[in-house]
């Protein structure tokens, strides 16, 4: 039978002694209802910052106005800039992130819709990737839940 992403992940975080914490922004919270479905969860999920407005992002999360001036809410520096900010704010030993634009507007021909960026800080540095999904909203909700799930089991092997 075939685990599922989110029980390798709890796995691998109790291995490893690991907590985690999230700034979700366009997946409103998706990524925290997949890791919180395994029982045992609050041995290392410590919380979400649910960070959809921009003051929230600052305020909360620390991310700088600078960086949200110059390269808007949906974007590498800001995804990396939740990731930190979030693992601070919680005192965590990763953060993981989420911006984007889940659709079906608010697209640019810059930035189209279904574009996100994943982040992830730990003490081994901070990490982001850019996807771009072609679903509808809730299609492109879920394929960046996973994607970040994805993301994290990599980190995690990555440790060792």
């Amino acid at each position: 039978m075939e685990r599922r992403l989110e029980a390798e992940i709890a796995i691998l975080l109790k291995e490893r002694g690991l907590t985690i914490a999230l700034a979700e922004s366009s997946t409103g919270g998706l990524i925290s209802h997949l890791i919180t479905n395994v029982p045992g969860s609050s041995d290392y999920y410590m919380g979400t910052v649910v960070a959809y407005d921009n003051e929230v992002k600052v305020k909360i999360l620390g991310v700088k106005r600078e960086t949200l001036e110059e390269h808007k809410s949906v974007s590498y520096q800001t995804a990396e800039e939740m990731a930190q900010g979030v693992r601070k704010a919680l005192d965590t030993d990763i953060g993981l992130s989420d911006t984007g634009i889940a659709g079906p507007t608010g697209g640019t021909p810059e930035k189209p819709v279904g574009l996100f960026y994943i982040g992830i800080s730990s003490r081994q540095g901070n990490q982001v990737r850019e996807h771009v999904f072609s679903g509808d909203r809730l299609e492109n909700k879920r394929s960046a839940a996973l994607a970040a799930l994805a993301m994290l089991k990599e980190h995690l092997l990555e440790l060792g």
